[in-house]
């Protein structure tokens, strides 16, 4: 695993010499350090356009160098452990690696800041040295993807012989243990924290943790100041810390569960991430010190000793490179983000997967519903669209048909199709995360996500079918009832030509279907966000101390709006801006030049039926069939794009990587071959639901 990758003899001796020069620089012991560090990283980083295996090649040239060398191995050994005998290293060991207290926003516009206008570093310490090794913003990438052995192979070779720097040794344990405890002494205020507060009074109990954690860590570190002055003393170990590290971790679980089921915010998520994080560090370091610690002066460090360090200092630079670049922290706020609104929208997605029969037929009674009024929805915008409005009057009505008739569909707990899969793509993320890689349990693992892949589609058919069944005949309906009314056809042979037009797939149909696949997901996004906002600001309790509605009905109507508000704002708030993005798309298009527009296979399937209707059923039936293909594929697209980014998304939230996606298409694959008609019918499945740990809805 550490011999370069490319068999090419002459190539190997080329990055031999390459490394001897790249080494040259701590020939010199008066050179200055941190300058040979950056020549020797400068060549080991890949350079433009390389894949990563570059970066390992050179690296193991290098080692393979210093093993050979004895000489040039102790003028590296020299450098480094002046560099780290030479600088602050109190802020290497407490802040890299561990998220700022300063937030998430404060933090993007610090790294934005830095970027643009440098800011003044303080020579001393040892972090500006190592940005100025790792100066590039991706370093941190080919840094983390570098194999662990050959870290710990560096230090093992800085290790060898450490004999002549006890000073400098005992400096960095000293620094180690004040590092320690402003960690320490950082995580005893936690109850501080407004965000924790809201967590309520339990919470505030145990964080009396927090503070027992940096009492035991000052002790500590007293012994061992003391042992250090007269070895006579008992040596101490960091045990209490330890047992202490592993109770205020389950505090941070508790919180974190809590948040889950009561709201969280993005400042809360920040908060108990660099909580966790501080823990972590404060075990590290506490583990490195125990084992230095049982050393007698002098002697060479122990290889515990030794992968520790290596593991922290890997660990910390990636970090600490990761710290300067943009996309990396809008990454990880992301990530945040999306664990704090996929919880909601999974708990939602539940709702709309038909395991039973009464669940997959109730599914088609909620679509039908939700397909006449959409259908109504859409006759009532082919008639808005004959009125001579400017474009901001265009967007606004059309948002508010829209808005409105999802919003009463939700209200009716019907159900619109297509916003399904932003719900379902995070329960198939939270059973994905839950996979077992090895025994026999895997099988049935699969089998578990294979049953809800199947009930998926299953339901996702009972839907879109539901809406087209009830959508074509009503709008047809539609034509003739308001024909007989009005003495007229509401709608005219060229504004059906139009609508036909629109659902030419050999046109601009599926990209605008696509971009309604991607509202579709914005709206589960923007339904699961104030799902959790409600849940979080307590609405219902804030609603119910409002004196309007008090005076309108007395208290109990004021509870009883707030708790509906608090149970159903994501869904409100989602179905209306979802409405509102199909009624501005167009119009933003207009405005910018821009082929923007959106198509939903519900109102495709509608129009489609007032297209017939108005050429009184006497379309040519290749017209007829390319319409009716376009119907399907806007349909196939809107589900698609929708849950391939809200599955994106909610992986990335969880920080799940499916391991061998392969296997589970097969099993995917050999469950449809086995029994297709499975997938799109209610044929196999129980009359009631099953109250079992094996059942994904109870799991």
């Amino acid at each position: 695993a550490h011999e370069p990758r490319s068999g090419n003899p002459d190539n190997m001796t080329t990055v031999s010499t390459d490394a001897a020069v790249a080494l040259a620089g701590f020939v010199d012991p008066d050179a200055d350090s941190g300058e040979a560090l950056v020549m020797l990283f400068g060549f080991i980083r890949p350079r433009r356009g390389e894949p990563g295996e570059a970066a390992h090649s050179r690296y193991v040239a290098v080692l393979e160098l210093l093993e050979s060398d004895a000489q040039r191995a102790a003028e590296v050994r020299h450098h480094v452990l002046t560099l780290l005998g030479s600088r602050h290293l109190v802020g290497f060991f407490s802040s890299s690696g561990i998220l700022p207290d300063t937030g998430f926003f404060t933090e993007l516009g610090r790294i934005v800041s830095e970027r643009l206008l440098p800011d003044i570093q303080d020579h001393e310490e040892l972090r500006p040295v190592l940005r100025q090794v790792f100066h590039q913003a991706n370093d941190w990438q080919w840094l983390s993807a570098l194999p662990a052995d050959l870290s710990l192979r560096f230090w093992r070779m800085i290790a060898r012989d450490t004999t002549a720097d006890r000073a400098t040794v005992q400096a960095i344990i000293e620094q180690i243990q004040e590092a320690l405890l402003i960690i320490a002494y950082r995580l005893g205020g936690i109850d501080a924290a407004a965000e924790f507060g809201r967590l309520g009074p339990g919470f505030g109990a145990m964080s009396a943790r927090f503070r027992g954690l940096a009492g035991a860590t000052q002790r500590y570190v007293d012994a061992m100041r003391a042992h250090h002055v007269d070895a006579g003393l008992p040596l101490p170990d960091s045990g209490e810390v330890q047992v202490l590290v592993d109770q205020c971790t389950e505090v941070i679980d508790r919180a974190r569960r809590l948040s889950m089921r009561q709201g969280t915010s993005l400042r809360l998520t920040y908060l108990l991430l660099r909580s966790e994080q501080s823990l972590k560090r404060i075990e590290s370091l506490g583990w490195m010190l125990d084992a230095a610690a049982s050393r007698p002066a002098g002697v060479v460090p122990s290889d515990e000793v030794t992968r520790h360090w290596s593991l922290f200092v890997r660990q910390a630079l990636a970090a600490e490179s990761r710290r300067r670049s943009v996309s990396s922290h809008l990454a990880s706020g992301m990530s945040m983000l999306a664990l704090r609104v996929t919880d909601n929208a999974a708990k939602t997605g539940e709702h709309y997967i038909a395991e039973t029969r009464p669940e997959y037929f109730a599914m088609w009674r909620a679509a039908m519903g939700a397909g006449l009024i959409i259908a109504v929805m859409a006759m009532i915008k082919l008639l808005a669209s004959g009125l001579s409005m400017p474009p901001a009057g265009v967007a606004v009505t059309y948002s508010l048909i829209y808005g409105l008739g999802f919003v009463v569909i939700y209200m009716l707990h019907l159900t619109v199709a297509t916003k399904q899969p932003a719900m379902t793509a995070q329960t198939i993320a939270t059973y994905l995360g839950e996979l077992r890689s090895t025994g026999q349990r895997r099988v049935a693992d699969l089998d578990r996500v294979v049953d809800l892949f199947a009930a998926v589609i299953r339901t996702q058919t009972a839907a879109i079918l539901g809406h087209v069944v009830v959508a074509l005949p009503v709008a047809i309906g539609l034509v003739a009832l308001l024909a007989w009314l009005r003495g007229e056809p509401p709608v005219s042979v060229a504004k059906a030509d139009y609508l036909l037009h629109d659902l030419d797939i050999r046109g601009s149909a599926l990209p605008h279907a696509a971009l309604a696949g991607v509202f579709l997901f914005m709206s589960g996004v923007i339904n699961g966000y104030f799902d959790n906002q409600a849940s979080y600001s307590r609405l219902a309790q804030r609603v119910g101390q409002l004196r309007w509605p008090d005076l309108l009905g007395g208290s109990a109507m004021a509870m009883r709006l707030g708790a509906y508000l608090e149970a159903h704002l994501g869904g409100l708030l989602g179905n209306f801006l979802f409405g509102c993005m199909l009624g501005t798309a167009g119009t933003f298009g207009i405005i910018f030049g821009l082929p923007i527009d959106i198509r939903h296979i519900a109102f495709a399937a509608a129009n489609l039926g007032y297209a017939v209707a108005a050429h009184d059923f006497a379309l040519p039936w290749r017209v007829v069939a390319w319409s009716a293909l376009g119907v399907a594929l806007i349909g196939v697209v809107n589900l698609t794009v929708s849950f391939v980014l809200a599955l994106w998304m909610a992986l990335r939230a969880r920080g799940v990587v499916v391991e061998q996606p392969g296997t589970i298409l097969r099993h995917l694959g050999r469950r449809f071959l086995a029994s297709p008609v499975s997938f799109f019918t209610a044929r196999g499945l129980r009359a009631a639901p099953e109250i079992s740990p094996a059942s994904p809805r109870t799991s």
